[in-house]
């Protein structure tokens, strides 16, 4: 049987009101059982999608990305200020997220995600910029800068790298930057900031390497979204000199899906250059 999205989903739902569900959408299970039922094969490469650190401004266009996508069945936006939320600093927070997300009786049902992204990531610290020399460091920053955008995003692959779909394509992405790249330091500076976007660039490596070995179809990537208009950025660059959200995000999903399993992390850009580790 051949039905367009919009009458499969409204059969889906109807036989799901029968059976008690009231969220409908939030039972992927679910629906593989209605296909079955009708005959239909093609829904399969419907997928599911997890945006962290949807708040921000990059996480919010790949939210509102995923959205417009007809494929995508459900997007998930996690952030501190989401009904289901999580805080970088607190990693009991993000394992309930990640349990709540795993369970069928959880708010979306239990979810394997095609897609995870990690937007998370601060460049101004409690109203401190980045060090732009040696004397400016201090160990509290710099111990905060590695909480913010290494260690919270470590603990991120830790708890929600189970929840990637096993052995179908699937991405994990965490937003880096250009000046953690070690051998494209050119100018100094950033201390901070930079060693803790080399370390998140290291921690996402060393755990594609091992997530790979169970998930062999995954494509790990470390991406770089170009200068774009933000909070993060407002400080340090004129909004007509970047980009506004939706162009990165659009263009990284473009990069993204070009992108192969390797077995490995992939450090690129959103114009799909390579960056040196």
């Amino acid at each position: 049987m051949a039905l367009g999205r919009s009458s499969f989903f409204g059969e889906a739902i109807q036989l799901g009101h029968q059976r008690g569900l009231q969220n409908v959408l939030a039972h992927p299970a679910y629906f593989a059982k209605v296909f079955a039922q009708m005959g239909c094969t093609t829904f399969m490469s419907a997928y599911q999608a997890l945006v962290l650190g949807a708040s921000g401004a990059i996480g919010s266009a790949f939210v509102s990305h995923f959205q417009n996508d007809a494929a995508c069945s459900l997007v998930v936006g996690l952030s501190r200020q989401s009904e289901l939320h999580f805080d970088l600093e607190n990693e009991d927070g993000m394992a309930h997220c990640a349990e709540q997300l795993k369970s069928a009786t959880g708010p979306f049902g239990a979810c394997q995600f095609k897609w995870i992204v990690d937007a998370t990531g601060a460049l101004t610290i409690a109203g401190q910029g980045p060090e732009k020399r040696l004397e400016a460091l201090n160990a509290k920053q710099l111990l905060k800068q590695f909480e913010v955008n290494a260690v919270g995003p470590a603990l991120l692959m830790k708890h929600f790298f189970p929840l990637l779909l096993g052995q179908e394509p699937s991405f994990y992405a965490t937003l880096s930057a250009r000046v953690g790249s070690i051998e494209d330091n050119h100018k100094g500076g950033w201390y901070g900031y930079r060693a803790a976007k080399a370390a998140r660039n290291m921690f996402l490596q060393t755990a594609a390497i091992e997530a790979s070995r169970k998930k062999p179809l995954c494509v790990f990537a470390a991406l770089q979204p170009g200068t774009v208009q933000s909070k993060l950025s407002s400080s340090f660059v004129a909004a007509e000199n970047a980009i506004l959200p939706e162009e990165s995000v659009t263009k990284m999903m473009a990069v993204m899906s070009e992108l192969k399993p390797n077995g490995r992390a992939q450090f690129v850009d959103h114009a799909g250059q390579l960056i040196p580790w």
